[in-house]
């Protein structure tokens, strides 16, 4: 399934934050979106998820307009995982996780089919949450309910899947949890997905395409072996780097420096 952005102009009320932007999603692969803060790539996301209408220009889904897409039939398609989302009320992992098969279902009062029932079974399973799913999502820590709404985003059954920073306030444990879940479902269901990351070294490990955003523009692009450089990190970050290569992934790490001179005088008491 292809995914384009063409001539994209798009931003918040009249202010842009991204003016004439074009990028093609590799299909297949992990694209992480990385810069620094209020660079745009938040933003960039949620306008290829609808989430954002664009000033200008168009986000291409097969070579069809996103934005001529019923809300159903977009939502069969790819599926979304915002920033700290929030449950509906007291409700079990499972009973989380069954949204996410709405699309596919009639109607709001539609009943569940056995189909629904056996993907979401596959859901827990590939979150490592079947023992789980009978318990209440706010008795889950952080990161088994970032696993719980990953499954419920699997559960729609889609080829893409967008994820806005599913690593935020998690401890380094349930940050690699959460990653290598992302990998597997790339390597193992060949789905795409696009996600923002702040962690520049677990974006170089996990993902096969980096778009380098700065001001709204994409400065680099391309896989993290081309790209993820001490010029690029300088330029994007404003950070001198130690750039290494990690010998049991053969994925390249930095060693980040502040490139600001703090100079320390004495002061008399």
């Amino acid at each position: 399934m292809k995914l384009e952005v063409k001539n994209l102009t798009t931003g918040y009320g009249d202010t842009k934050i991204i003016e004439n932007l074009n990028l093609t999603i590799p299909e297949g692969k992990v694209t992480a979106l990385i810069g620094a803060n209020g660079c745009g790539k938040s933003t960039l996301l949620k306008t290829i998820c609808r989430i954002i209408r664009p000033m200008d220009g168009d986000v291409l889904l097969d070579g069809k307009s996103i934005g001529s897409y019923g809300s159903r039939e977009l939502a069969k398609k790819v599926a979304i995982l915002p920033q700290n989302p929030t449950a509906p009320g007291e409700i079990t992992v499972r009973e989380l996780v069954m949204y996410g098969r709405a699309p596919h279902q009639g109607s709001l009062f539609a009943r569940t089919t056995k189909e629904d029932k056996e993907i979401v079974e596959w859901a827990l399973k590939e979150t490592e949450l079947l023992q789980f799913a009978d318990r209440g999502i706010t008795n889950m820590s952080g990161g088994q309910r970032q696993r719980a709404w990953i499954a419920m985003a699997i559960a729609q059954n889609t080829d893409i899947l967008f994820l806005d920073e599913p690593t935020s306030f998690l401890d380094v444990s349930h940050q690699m949890d959460v990653l290598h879940l992302v990998e597997h479902l790339n390597k193992t269901y060949n789905k795409t997905i696009v996600m923002v990351i702040h962690e520049l070294n677990e974006a170089a490990r996990f993902a096969d395409n980096l778009v380098a955003m700065k001001n709204g523009k994409i400065q680099y692009e391309g896989t993290p072996h081309t790209i993820f450089h001490n010029e690029m990190l300088k330029d994007v970050f404003g950070v001198d780097s130690t750039i290494m290569n990690d010998p049991k992934t053969d994925r390249p790490f930095c060693i980040p420096y502040s490139t600001k001179n703090y100079s320390h005088t004495a002061r008399e008491v």
